[in-house]
């Protein structure tokens, strides 16, 4: 059996009572933080690389562009539009180059299509559709001024014409 340290031991009345251990001291929170990140990059976590990739994305690529999924070394990365999926098409090596200096075990990168911002700020096809010139039942019916045929007033309050008078109007000129 043991020996309780003498810090630990209390005597009362010839009875020897055990107390707690003292707790060990408190480390100072960014201490805990750093050890944090360095588990992250040492278990191939996503959640370090998302910490790193600002630096190694660059800020206006990492505006654009962030990482999805790491599975067995497969980055799939998201990019808010065709033009920043093709830059990441683009500098694929060098991409994974910098991963991997930056102690990020990846082998292959993956690109998709990613909004990154809510769903909430793109409209849905309700939202559209309920704005769409071409609504009778909201904007009424009236007589376009080139065809004198009916049109959706919503039509011609946009293009001064019918829909079919306007794409008349672009093919030919």
């Amino acid at each position: 059996m043991a020996i309780a340290p003498d810090g630990q031991r209390h005597k009362l009345r010839g009875v020897e009572l055990l107390q707690q251990a003292p707790p060990a001291p408190a480390s100072p929170l960014g201490d805990c933080l750093d050890r944090l990140r360095q588990d992250w990059r040492r278990d191939g976590s996503l959640a370090g690389l998302w910490q790193d990739w600002p630096s190694i994305a660059g800020d206006l690529l990492a505006t654009h562009c962030r990482p999805l999924s790491l599975q067995r070394g497969v980055l799939t990365v998201g990019a808010s539009h065709p033009q920043w999926r093709q830059a990441l098409q683009y500098n694929k090596p060098q991409l994974i180059s910098a991963l991997n200096s930056a102690g990020h075990p990846v082998r292959d990168l993956r690109i998709q299509q990613h909004h990154t911002g809510s769903a909430a700020q793109l409209p849905s096809e309700k939202d559209i559709w309920s704005r769409h010139p071409s609504r009778t039942d909201i904007h009424g019916m009236g007589t376009c001024p080139q065809c004198h045929r009916p049109a959706p007033n919503g039509e011609m309050a946009l293009w001064s014409c019918c829909g079919f008078c306007h794409r008349q109007h672009l093919s030919d000129g």
